[in-house]
């Protein structure tokens, strides 16, 4: 079975949970977007609109790495954070994630315009990088590295949830279109980036966050990188337990119970009264006949 198998159901779950929290954290950001995109509707002029983009990127990214550390919080139990202890939290992370979301976006732009493929290809492999930076700790050019080592071997399965992600903001977006479409403009467009954002932001960020957690707590994800063995590349410097519950580095640097992740690990056996030392490793399959 998928490690990914439910994860939006495990989402709109969690979502419904903690909506309240969840929503308030993507309205501090949409709010001043929306009344700034509701001025600059009413002026017109091209550095006006210049000035709501810059604005709605920097916004998008600190709630970005917000709501994947606010989900994190709630996945670990920690359901009494305020707003402002939110976005303290994931302050730290935003310079880091600034940085590879901007590198992000321009490969993932110009894989579009060659053949359109390999952009959807790397918008696949590359949808952890935030999770990543926020809950790891993961410095920003290693964050495309170990998104894609969560990725890896699962491709499919995380481009089909993001699919079902896409469509479903899709269908929610053209709902409240539909809604505020008998408003003047400005204000239809205000309203609609203030509202969309603040419900749909939320839950998007759940699937990718939830998406993250089963995937690192995935055998294949688990197996080296960030949070593998101490002698690997990293040496968990960057583990992070897969449910947030615990300090970073304790996934991956020791080994799981027999049969929590799969059969291929098992004690080590001892010898029989007599036989002698056991020389041979055990594997955690039955020994050749």
């Amino acid at each position: 079975m998928s490690p990914l198998s439910g994860v939006i159901t495990e989402s709109w779950q969690l979502y419904k949970a903690h909506a309240r929290h969840l929503i308030s954290v993507a309205f501090a950001v949409y709010l001043p977007i929306a009344v700034l995109t509701l001025l600059v509707g009413l002026a017109g002029g091209f550095f006006g609109r210049l000035l709501v983009d810059l604005v709605s990127f920097v916004g998008f990214l600190l709630l970005e790495a917000a709501l994947v550390k606010a989900i994190q919080d709630v996945r670990g139990g920690a359901t009494n954070l305020s707003v402002g202890q939110t976005f303290s939290a994931a302050l730290p992370s935003l310079g880091a994630v600034a940085v590879a979301s901007v590198l992000a976006a321009i490969g993932i732009w110009i894989g579009l315009i060659l053949i359109i493929i390999p952009g959807i290809y790397l918008a696949t492999i590359w949808c952890l990088i935030v999770p990543a930076i926020v809950v790891e700790n993961a410095p920003a050019m290693s964050s495309f590295g170990r998104s894609n080592q969560l990725v890896k071997g699962r491709f499919w399965n995380v481009l089909g949830t993001l699919v079902l992600v896409v469509l479903i903001v899709f269908v929610v977006e053209i709902i409240l279109g539909l809604i505020f479409v008998a408003l003047p403009f400005a204000l239809a467009q205000g309203l609609a980036v203030l509202v969309a954002g603040s419900l749909v932001a939320p839950f998007g960020a759940a699937v990718i966050t939830n998406m993250y957690f089963r995937l690192a707590a995935a055998p294949v994800g688990a197996a080296a990188g960030y949070g593998g063995p101490a002698g690997g590349p990293y040496g968990g410097q960057y583990g992070a337990n897969p449910y947030g519950t615990a300090a970073p580095g304790t996934f991956g640097t020791q080994p799981p119970p027999a049969g929590q992740y799969g059969t291929g690990y098992a004690p080590p056996s001892q010898p029989e009264p007599g036989a002698g030392p056991n020389t041979q490793p055990d594997t955690g399959f039955p020994p050749s006949s």
